[in-house]
């Protein structure tokens, strides 16, 4: 067994084209370290609807040059069956370890390929990339990011010409090209070839996001914004520069571009202790709102002044309701989609305003899908305001139509959580809130899916438990996925494991009634009291 692990990781070793990994690999067979080898090539990374993602190093367990320029060769190969052989990849980066290399070689390959290749001209956000699909006629793109996964991580997604992310049928036969690229020295990967974009693809976005807004509206909130160590700053910047509203406050220690993430633990908002470093600056400058984008910048989280004085994280399914109310007041017209993951208090306000609705699988993949779309979200802060321009989650314009509500209320002398107040009068009070659990072992998540599937929870938190559903049989209105999903008296609950990290997430929402303003902090602690209740109950169910 020893000998063979060795014969495979030098055999990797002769086709590595990156001199690092070839190092590090290097040191590994020498020093005969089978345990890490086994780690490295005990398979390969998996391409799925996320496309990849996973930790830099040698071997194809890891994210690496080898690994890139096999997964563009699998999708050159795919477009090229599918008859788009002589069409334009459109390739975007952000600003992790080896984003730029992972770039340079997925333009190789296209060109080597037949395919034209055009690259987006410094690390850009993510929804940059997604418009460029469609702005330049494209019949694919590539985004070289790992989002806010931690900084050893990275990843590769894919997108079609229509400018949404891959769903099935289109990944396994993305990766069964892949699997079958059957070495390296195949793939022919040209020194030049393809065109490096200038500044007139990020003007034509900046362009489009000045449609998010209506004409006219009020600009007039004080906002401290933190990139997160990643790259959302310039064009965050410009596009409120072009919307006339002050600049923001940013917070310095996480402005610029830098892999290492170094003042948070993960790169991502919704973590503890992400946003402390905003709070800090928002506390020193007392704006209206905290805005933070994740590293690539799809993602937006948004912070309010509690009126204990102290400063709190929106839920993404409250950021979700306030836009979508928002959009309701500006007189929008279509259909508001969300993921099963999200609030139902989403289809309420667009029952209530006579708007089409639709749930959908976890993942702006699917969201951005629906048709005649006009909003999308999903509770891991991600928000479609435009989808004519950008058919994925985009943290830019999210920002800016959050800002404009912001203003809205400020110039009508109420605030966010006056809104938010007005929501739950309306239509009960949503609590989410969310049981996620990381794991080393991957089998722990199996082992609680089976668990739950076997011994399926009769009441959680005292409610009832009124139907469940095994979700990997599909149901009248979603494709089958590995999800269980139950009904409570005035509660739902969803486990699911992620697609991108390895987490087993379970989604709660309590539903309380609220006749007057009087209840409603009753009402907020009696959700409290049951979520909190279901959470301890559905972990000892799931053994975790």
């Amino acid at each position: 067994m020893t000998q063979d692990l060795i014969a495979r990781a030098e055999a990797w070793l002769a086709e590595d084209p990156d001199s690092e990994t070839r190092e590090e690999l290097a040191k590994l067979i020498e020093s005969a370290d089978v345990e890490e080898l086994a780690a490295r090539f005990s398979g390969t990374l998996q391409f799925g609807t996320a496309g990849l993602r996973g930790e830099l190093g040698a071997g194809p367990m890891r994210m690496n040059r080898s690994v890139v320029i096999r997964a563009a060769a699998g999708l050159a190969a795919y477009l090229k069956a599918k008859g788009q052989g002589d069409g334009l990849v459109v390739i975007g980066y952000d600003a992790r370890y080896k984003s730029a290399d992972f770039a340079r070689d997925t333009a190789a390959v296209m060109v080597g390929a037949g395919l034209k290749a055009t690259v987006l001209p410094r690390p850009l956000p993510t929804p940059v990339l997604a418009y460029a699909i469609r702005h330049l006629g494209a019949v694919a793109g590539v985004e070289v990011t790992a989002s806010h996964n931690p900084p050893r991580d990275n990843g590769y997604k894919v997108y079609l010409g229509d400018g949404s992310q891959i769903v099935p049928p289109s990944d396994a036969e993305i990766a069964a090209e892949i699997a079958a690229v059957a070495s390296l020295h195949d793939v022919p990967r040209p020194e030049s070839g393809w065109e490096v974009l200038g500044e007139e693809v990020l003007d034509a976005y900046l362009a489009r996001t000045d449609a998010v807004l209506t004409e006219g509206s009020p600009r007039t909130a004080n906002v401290v914004y933190t990139a997160m160590h990643g790259v959302g700053k310039d064009v965050l910047l410009a596009a409120f520069a072009r919307a006339g509203f002050p600049e923001p406050v940013l917070v310095a220690e996480q402005a610029e571009p830098d892999p290492a993430f170094p003042t948070v633990a993960f790169p991502n908002p919704e973590e503890p202790g992400a946003m402390d470093l905003a709070f800090a600056t928002a506390r020193r400058t007392d704006p209206d709102i905290v805005l933070a984008n994740d590293p690539d910048a799809d993602r937006c989280a948004a912070a309010v002044k509690g009126r204990d004085g102290e400063w709190r994280m929106l839920r993404g399914d409250e950021v979700g309701a306030l836009l979508a109310a928002h959009l309701v007041t500006k007189g929008v017209t279509g259909v508001f989609a969300e993921s099963i993951v999200s609030s139902s208090l989403l289809g309420r306000i667009a029952e209530a305003a006579g708007l089409g609705y639709e749930e959908t699988l976890t993942g702006f993949k699917w969201i951005a899908r629906v048709d005649g779309l006009r909003y999308g979200y999903e509770e891991a802060l991600g928000y479609c305001v435009d989808p004519e321009g950008v058919r994925d989650k985009d943290g830019i314009t999210a920002a800016l139509v959050f800002a404009e509500l912001a203003s809205v209320l400020k110039e009508q002398g109420r605030t966010v959580l006056d809104l938010l107040d007005e929501l739950a009068l309306a239509h009960g009070l949503h609590a989410t809130d969310q049981l996620s659990v990381r794991v080393e072992d991957l089998t722990v998540i199996s082992d609680a899916m089976a668990r739950l599937r076997e011994q399926p929870p009769t009441a959680l938190a005292g409610l009832a438990v009124t139907k469940a559903e095994d979700l990997t049989e599909g149901t009248e209105q979603l494709p089958p996925t590995d999800g269980l999903r139950y009904y409570l008296e005035g509660a739902r609950v969803i486990v699911r494991p992620s697609g991108t990290e390895p987490k087993l997430k379970c989604y709660l929402e309590v539903v309380v009634p609220v006749g007057s303003a009087d209840e409603l902090e009753a009402a907020r602690a009696k959700g409290a009291e049951l979520l909190a209740g279901i959470k301890k109950d559905l972990a000892a169910a799931a053994g975790i």
